[in-house]
Formats: structure tokens, C-alpha cells, sequence
């Protein structure tokens, strides 16, 4: 894992430098810059693979200079098919794979490779750069294209210098709690989508976006349950297999949850040494499933650390949160996960995790709300909209708002994309244009659960979910590896009857099968707690005063579209314990630190 700098404007190599060192929690092992022509190349080095000098970026090969970031697990695989055409190797990396693979293959050469990635290579023959990122979007690359001058990076903060705000992006943050892909916190400044291509001609000065991958229309497997089962499990060995390609000591992390247990589990069995695993615990007994860990790990035998989060821990973690995510993020799980990854550096420097896998097996709890889709829309619409209008806030509280916006749904589709954006808003007026991207959901299935879990994989997944796993663990300069997003998991999970993965409400039944073979089901099969904090307690209680802090009238009025008068009446509800608005102040707050630590909070009075 490092981070990548690519530009064509015209820098001084210092300015590279100081951009550089500003993530420099990316890549703490190596600073490099190459200047090449007209162009700037910078990355940032985290050694996994290879650890000689010899394997540093930028590298170059004859008329070509890759900048890379990320793991190509069956690399093996693809430098014995160059070796076999007549290639030659000076190092053990995954990198001079890649750049030689490109050489002979161009383009052909993404579909070949399984890993997460983000790259861009400079032909300086065709005076082209080539730029690709992973299918399912776990390594960031953000670009910034303008009249032909071109910034990439692998986080914004080095390419946000004299930026303007797109208000567009705060709209979408505001409902989504992330600004979803390609978009960002920026005008001019995109991130490319994943299981995309980017090219630039340098001479033409044109830009073009191509895809290379994406889910498709489902043909169902026709496999036994025991046949599919048996099939996924080697699926699934061979992932966490390939992901412990590793120069450096690795671990796991191990939740109370399904996924990471089996993960933990297979690398046990597959490492010749005791694995070492890693879990967060709450003083709050309804988040809490550090116990449920400590099993695990006796049963697998794993060498086991566990910390418990703390306020204090999350107070102290706060301006870091600010400092790594770069674009407003809102997602509070972010905090624990910080901590989770510095205990961890403590330790080890790669780390598994069972990212990924409540989306292909049907884990979250809106699943089961989607069951509600066809009775909910079957009434008619004018129906609904009347119920909705006559619901009142005396009698149900919070949820008033989210309950006239699941009735006001127009369609089944609509309702689906309503747990992602949510029912309710703190918008005065909501537009979701943005949402066309993101439309495949509606066409690649008729099954509304797959729907639902489709575009979990193509929203949530790469905007939250990747972003938190990515920046938590940069910032502790540790690299996590997700074998749930493999690539051929995802694509045979979507295949599979969905009652295989979800039958009379049991979530995740075929991994849960597989899961026995390795922990006792008693354990195992507990009630979902997720990875969330005690958010709303917290900000009536210890956290009150920092956010009352930083939630101010001066404040609201410089969010664009917001109700303020709103969030001001819920704010107050909130605190006098009412009500748990804590999703909504959550996101505010965030903000607000946000603004502050870019330079955009505008103190009353000032210009």
C-alpha cells in the first residue's frame, strides 16, 4: 500500500515533497519523485513485497514510468506467462509485473490482474498516461483535469490547494453521510469510478473515462446447495491464501461477526505459525462483541489482542479522522476502526479483514426491511401520500419523517435506494441526479434482495465502507487485504439462489454452514451488532460540550441548502433526550471540522 502524485503542471520539486509528506502516513518507508519530461511522478512507499530498495517507485521500464498503489495477488501467476514470452526480472515485486504486463499486453493487461490497485503508467512514446483502478473501488485515485493540466493523487488533500467547494457534493454528504464516486468535496476534482480506465494524451490534451468491469444481469447457477457451499469455500481459501503473499508479519482482525471469524479461521489453518488477531471492544454492553472475539481466537488458536474504545479514545482520534479522510466523512465508525489499526501497527503491518462479505451474503439489517417493498408499494400511491401528510410527530417521534418518506416512495426502486440515501433529509430541497450512475440496480436483477445488495456493492461499498477501511488503516500505516472482495466471490456470490444466502430471515446461511466446520454454530450465531459507537449517548453526555462547540448558528448558515431551522429543532430534541437524531449531528459536526481544517469556515464578520 503507498500513495501515487502524478502531475503536468508545472511544480517545484519541494511543493511535490511537501505534498507528499502531507500523507505521508501512506507510505512512511520511501519518499521518491521522478521528473520525466514535463511530467512529475511522486509515491510513497509502505513495503510489503520485495522490501529492497530495487522495488521503489517511481519505476521505470524503457519508455514507460508506473506510479502504484496497492497489491496484485496473482502476480505470480502473470510473471510466469511474461517470463514464458521472453521477459526478464530484476526484483520480486508486484509492481515491475505490473509495468512489464503492460508493456506487452496494454489495456488487455486489467482484466488479467486479481488485487486492489490504482495506478498510472506515462508512455513516453505515445505521450499517454494510462491510469487504472480496481473492480471494486478499495484503492482511492483521485484526478484533477482542467484546460490539460492534470493532477493525480491517491488523496485529495495534495491536489485541494485553491479549490472551490461543490455544493452539489454537500447536498449528497448531507443525505448519504459520503460524497459517492465520481464526485468530490471539489469542483474540477473527480475520483475515478471503479473497474474504470482513464487516459490522457498529453499532445491532444483530452480526458476519456472507459469501463472494464461491472456487475451484469444474473444467470443463476444451477448447483446443488452442497455443491455451491463446497464451491464457495474453496472460492474462499483461495482468496485469504493469496492475500498472505507477504514480506512482513500479518495478522487478522476478528469482530463477534461472521465474516471476519472466517477469515480468521481459514488463514489459521492455511499459516504454519499461530495467526495474530485484533478486535475492538465497548464498555457499553449492547455494542460490545469483544467476548464473542476472545472465543473465536481460543477456538482458532490466535494469538489475541483486544482494546477496548474508550470517549477519550474517540476524543483523541477526532482530529485525525479530519486529517486522513480529506473530504467530509461521516461514517462514526471510522473512530474505532483508527484505534483497531493503531493497536494493530503495534504488532503487524499487513492485516485481513472480512470487509465485504455482508454485502454478497446479505448480512446488513436493511435486508430484512426490503422484505417490506412489495406490501408497502403494492397500496396505491396517492394512498400513501395521504397517510404520510396525516403522521405526526407526537406519536412517533424521530422516526416520523423517515416513515413519510418510506411512504412517499414511488416505486420499488425508489424504496430500495431510500436505505442508502435515506427517508429523510436535513435538505430544504433534495436532488438525486447524481444518483444515474449508479441505475444498474434496477436492471440487473428482478430479485429486489439482490437489488438491494447490488447496490449496497456499487454505493455504499466503495463510498463508505472501502474509503473507512482505507483511510483507518493508512493512517497507521497498515494494509488490510479483504478476501470477501474478491472479485470471483463477488461475481459467484451473485449467481447463487438467494435463498442459499438469506431463507425465512437467517442472513448469510450458506457462509454460516461454512463458518461450522471451523467454530460451533452456538457461538457463532448471535444477534448482529455491527461496528458502531455509542454516538448518541456520547454527544448528550461526554461529548456535549465539543459539539455544541462546533455546531454553531455562525456555522449552519454557510452550509448550502440546508434547513437550519430544522437541525437547530432537532439538535435540541436530541440533547434533551427526546429523540436520538445522532446520524444527522454526526454528520454536521463532521462538517463543520471539515470546514475548519480546510480553510473555509468564515468566522462572522470576516470576508
Amino acid at each position: 500500500m503507498c500513495g501515487i502524485y502524478l502531475t503536468n503542471i508545472p511544480i517545484e520539486e519541494e511543493t511535490v515533497k511537501s505534498k507528499l509528506e502531507s500523507i505521508q502516513f501512506r507510505g512512511p518507508d520511501y519518499l521518491g519523485i521522478t521528473k520525466v519530461f514535463d511530467l512529475t511522478f511522486g509515491h510513497l512507499r509502505l513495503s510489503i513485497l520485495d522490501l529492497n530498495v530495487r522495488s521503489h517507485q517511481p519505476m521505470k521500464f524503457e519508455d514507460l514510468v508506473i506510479v502504484f498503489n496497492g497489491e496484485i495477488y496473482n502476480f505470480q501467476k502473470i510473471k510466469t506467462d511474461l517470463t514464458n514470452l521472453g521477459y526478464t526480472f530484476d526484483t520480486t515485486s508486484d509492481t515491475e509485473v505490473l509495468l512489464k504486463g503492460y508493456k506487452e499486453w496494454g489495456a488487455d493487461l486489467v482484466p488479467k490482474l486479481n488485487g486492489m490497485f490504482a495506478f498510472a503508467i506515462y508512455d513516453a512514446t505515445s505521450r499517454k498516461i494510462f491510469c487504472s483502478r480496481d473492480r471494486l473501488g478499495v484503492k482511492p485515485f483521485y484526478y484533477s483535469w482542467k484546460e490539460g493540466q492534470l493532477e493525480i493523487c491517491s488523496q485529495l488533500r495534495p491536489i485541494s490547494q485553491h479549490k472551490k467547494i461543490n455544493n452539489e457534493a454537500i447536498s449528497m454528504y448531507l443525505d448519504c453521510g459520503y460524497i459517492p464516486s465520481p464526485y468530490t468535496i471539489y469542483q474540477n476534482v473527480y475520483k475515478l469510478p471503479p473497474g474504470n480506465n482513464l487516459e490522457i494524451d498529453l499532445d491532444k490534451k483530452t480526458c476519456s473515462v472507459k469501463e472494464y468491469w461491472n456487475l451484469k444481469e444474473i444467470t443463476e447457477v444451477e448447483l446443488t446447495y452442497e455443491e455451491a457451499k463446497d464451491k464457495l469455500h474453496d472460492l474462499l481459501k483461495d482468496a485469504v491464501k493469496i492475500r498472505l503473499q507477504s514480506d512482513v508479519p500479518f495478522g487478522s482482525f476478528l469482530s463477534g461477526g461472521i465474516d471476519s471469524a472466517l477469515v480468521s479461521s481459514i488463514a489459521s489453518r492455511i499459516s504454519k505459525n499461530p495467526i495474530k488477531t485484533f478486535s475492538i471492544g465497548f464498555e457499553d454492553p449492547d455494542y460490545d462483541e469483544s467476548k464473542v472475539a476472545a472465543q473465536y481466537a481460543k477456538i482458532i488458536g490466535s494469538e489475541h489482542t483486544e482494546t477496548i474504545c474508550k470517549v477519550s479514545d474517540i476524543l483523541e482520534m477526532i482530529p485525525q479522522l479530519v486529517k486522513v479522510f480529506d473530504e467530509p466523512f461521516a461514517d462514526s465508525s471510522a473512530l474505532p476502526s483508527l484505534l483497531l489499526n493503531k493497536v494493530t501497527k503495534q504488532s503487524v503491518t499487513m492485516v485481513l479483514s472480512g470487509d465485504g462479505g455482508d454485502e454478497s451474503f446479505f448480512g446488513y439489517n436493511h435486508f430484512r426491511l426490503v422484505s417490506y417493498a412489495d406490501k408497502i408499494t403494492f397500496v396505491p400511491y396517492f394512498l400513501r401520500k395521504m397517510v404520510a401528510r396525516l403522521l405526526s410527530v407526537n406519536y412517533l417521534g424521530s422516526r416520523t419523517y423517515t416513515y413519510k418518506g418510506i411512504l412517499n416512495t414511488a416505486s420499488k426502486y425508489d424504496f430500495i435506494a431510500g436505505i442508502f440515501v435515506g427517508y429523510d433529509s436535513l435538505l430544504r430541497k433534495r436532488n438525486f441526479n447524481w444518483l444515474s450512475h449508479y441505475n444498474g440496480y434496477k436492471t440487473w436483477t428482478k430479485d429486489l434482495l439482490q437489488a438491494t445488495a447490488d447496490l449496497n456493492i456499487k454505493l455504499w461499498l466503495e463510498n463508505d465502507s472501502n474509503v473507512k477501511v482505507d483511510r483507518a488503516s493508512m493512517a497507521h500505516s497498515v494494509e488490510v487485504r479483504s478476501p470477501f472482495l474478491d472479485y470471483n466471490i463477488i461475481e459467484f456470490a451473485r449467481t447463487l439462489p438467494v435463498s442459499y444466502r438469506f431463507e425465512k430471515g437467517r442472513r448469510k446461511k450458506i457462509l454460516k454452514d461454512i463458518l461450522k466446520e471451523y467454530i460451533p454454530e452456538n457461538i457463532f450465531d448471535q444477534p448482529k451488532r455491527g461496528f458502531a459507537v455509542p454516538l448518541a449517548s456520547w454527544i448528550r453526555n461526554e461529548l456535549r460540550s465539543e459539539f455544541e462547540k462546533n455546531i454553531t448558528d455562525d456555522f449552519l448558515h454557510q452550509i448550502p441548502g440546508l434547513n437550519t431551522a430544522r437541525f437547530k429543532d432537532i439538535f435540541k430534541k436530541h440533547l434533551d433526550g427526546k429523540h436520538d437524531y445522532s446520524t444527522f449531528i454526526w454528520r454536521i459536526y463532521v462538517l463543520s471540522k471539515w470546514y475548519q481544517e480546510f480553510g473555509f469556515y468564515k468566522k462572522k464578520g470576516s470576508q
